[in-house]
């Protein structure tokens, strides 16, 4: 059999690598023009992980009552811990509005009120007039919103003539010698061949990385990939230490369970039945940010009141709601109860715990999406980013609910539409000799090895070990066991080896090459999390219980270190324009 790689040419101004709501955005607004734009998933566009989003888009419409982008924008920054960059926080306030009405033009199907207008709900953390209470702001498709992001956008993006490369993984970012990024390297799945992406701007909306984590909301694909590639070449990852877990994973499995569930009026219940938020949160309740939920619910199970043989479960419960609603507003979620849980949500509660939802950090950027080579000043050129890869940083220490679809669309756009100003000037930078040889010499590395560490035990460790000592509560030893460990992985992930070595659709090869970028994601993650000697947001230390805004009002910036195995942490400040910081209560 012929081993030898095939390597394959392609030449577009603008590749988009990652086809959820960020990267659909954009490659639809840097098409518009008639510009030659090519779109790299690896999957079917349409099966991106923006379709697991079920609660709606935040945007402070007012169809039902009241509101104000400020208040949206306050909000944000307030939910976030203060960590936020206010400038970007006010720029997502201000022109969700608009994105939410050119999606109603592009034709997604939105819930509606019956005077014809959007339907809104109410959602953790959003409220009116600066905190006095919870607000209807979420824009919702009942609960199947991201997934009727993804078809509307997939079909403006056909519409525009855009090129998509399914199921192509991404290896390598090209710079080229003059220091900007001309293009990428990728395999392609089926056939195992590299195909070599001559383009002007490269785009980056490859998702997160909750596959890090046993318990997860995040789809199985979800490992890191765009994140980890930056990384490699030399970009900074910022805020990596703020992951957020969600408080309603189903029990032992991680799938999500909509916020939606207690914006209709779900109930989260001890094991005495008890809706113990009332002690933790009583303005907002069940409504509180999801940091807050999840420290509480966390602190109940410490405290004993958890459910089940093991008491380590708490309920979801939504039997007081009127079928209707549950069969209208919330058909999937009450169906992932009844066929992963064997629970029927409309006579019983559901057990939950938090899950491992959503990181808040990455690829940092400016509000175009331009992604800084350096964390703060000195532009990556030819090099965007937007979504859950990236931070701008809206989400601060912790997301609100429904702001993550505001943020892929309002900076996806912003993104495809700067690419395509930059695009029409730009000349062609040079590709470099030998682009494709360092993603070649990585694949080439793990076939051709005869024996070694299996990847899944590495993986499974990793995923436990990180359960264990980085989730919703953090101290000094527990982390410091993790950076040890995770050393210890990398080590092993040297020597890896696969049993399938043949280069058609080798799932063993594609999922060994995610291993080795949830490793360095896990890696930023720990040794920032160990640095920052505060609890903030959704970064919680027992040790360190208080936010520290003397020493911590800052972003972390984790740069690859002087060693192949090192991190090297630096800080930058946050932007601030409005709100001063303050305690944060509910």
């Amino acid at each position: 059999m012929d081993t030898t790689p095939t390597v394959h040419r392609h030449k577009f101004e603008t590749v988009v690598v990652g086809a959820g709501g960020a990267g659909l955005y954009a490659a639809m607004a840097a098409a518009e023009g008639g510009r030659s734009v090519a779109v790299l998933s690896k999957l079917y566009p349409t099966r991106s992980h923006t379709g697991a989003a079920q609660g709606g888009i935040g945007a402070a419409l007012a169809n039902v009552e009241e509101d104000r982008w400020e208040w949206h924008m306050f909000d944000t920054v307030k939910g976030g811990d203060y960590l936020v960059d206010q400038d970007s926080a006010e720029i997502l306030a201000r022109e969700a509005v608009e994105t939410v009405y050119e999606l109603e033009h592009f034709g997604l199907p939105f819930s509606r009120l019956p005077d014809g207008k959007i339907a809104q709900r109410k959602f953790g953390g959003h409220t009116y007039n600066f905190g006095e209470g919870p607000v209807h702001r979420s824009c919702y498709a009942a609960d199947r919103t991201g997934h009727m992001i993804l078809q509307t956008l997939f079909q403006q993006c056909m519409k525009r003539q855009v090129t998509f490369f399914n199921e192509f993984k991404v290896l390598d970012l090209i710079v080229s010698h003059d220091g900007r990024c001309t293009g990428v390297v990728a395999l392609e799945i089926a056939s195992g061949d590299f195909h070599v992406f001559h383009a002007k701007a490269v785009f980056f909306g490859t998702g997160g990385f909750g596959k890090m984590f046993r318990i997860t909301s995040n789809a199985h694909t979800l490992t890191g990939d765009g994140n980890a590639v930056a990384y490699r070449r030399g970009v900074p990852m910022q805020d990596m230490e703020f992951y957020q877990f969600h408080p309603t994973g189903i029990y032992t499995l991680g799938i999500l369970l909509s916020e939606g569930a207690r914006a209709e009026g779900g109930i989260l219940r001890n094991e005495s039945g008890e809706r113990f938020m009332e002690r933790y949160a009583p303005t907002l309740l069940d409504l509180a940010p999801r940091d807050i939920v999840s420290r509480s619910m966390f602190q109940e199970l410490k405290e004993g009141r958890g459910c089940g043989p093991k008491r380590d479960y708490l309920l979801l419960d939504l039997t007081h709601l009127p079928p209707e609603v549950l069969d209208e507003r919330l058909p999937d979620i009450t169906d992932f109860a009844r066929t992963y849980l064997r629970v029927e949500p409309k006579s019983e509660p559901v057990p939950i715990q938090p899950t491992a939802h959503y990181a808040m950090g990455g690829i940092p950027t400016d509000n175009d999406g331009r992604v800084w080579k350096d964390g703060h000043s000195v532009i990556f050129d030819g090099f965007y980013a937007a979504g859950e890869c990236a931070c701008v940083s809206v989400h601060g220490a912790n997301r609100l609910g429904t702001n993550s679809l505001v943020d892929i669309l309002v900076f996806g756009r912003r993104a495809g539409k700067h690419m395509a100003r930059y695009v029409a000037e730009a000349d062609w930078p040079e590709l470099p000799r030998g682009a494709e040889d360092q993603a070649v010499s990585l694949v080439d590395g793990i076939l051709s090895r005869q024996s070694g560490e299996r990847p899944v035990d590495i993986r499974e460790t990793l995923q436990d070990e990180m359960n264990d000592k980085c989730f919703v509560v953090r101290n000094e030893p527990g982390l410091k066991e993790m950076d040890a460990k995770v050393a210890q992985l990398r080590s092993a992930f040297a020597n890896v080896f696969i049993q399938d070595r043949g280069r058609l659709f080798n799932t063993d090869l594609v999922e060994c090459l995610e291993l080795g970028f949830m490793l360095d994601c896990a890696q930023t993650t720990v040794v920032a999390a160990l640095a920052r000697q505060e609890s903030r947001g959704g970064h919680y230390r027992e040790d360190f219980k208080e936010r520290d805004d003397t020493r911590f009002l800052a972003h972390s910036l984790a740069f690859p270190g002087e060693s192949s195995d090192s991190v090297r942490i630096d800080y930058k400040p946050v932007r601030i324009t409005r709100f001063a910081p303050k305690e944060r209560k509910y």
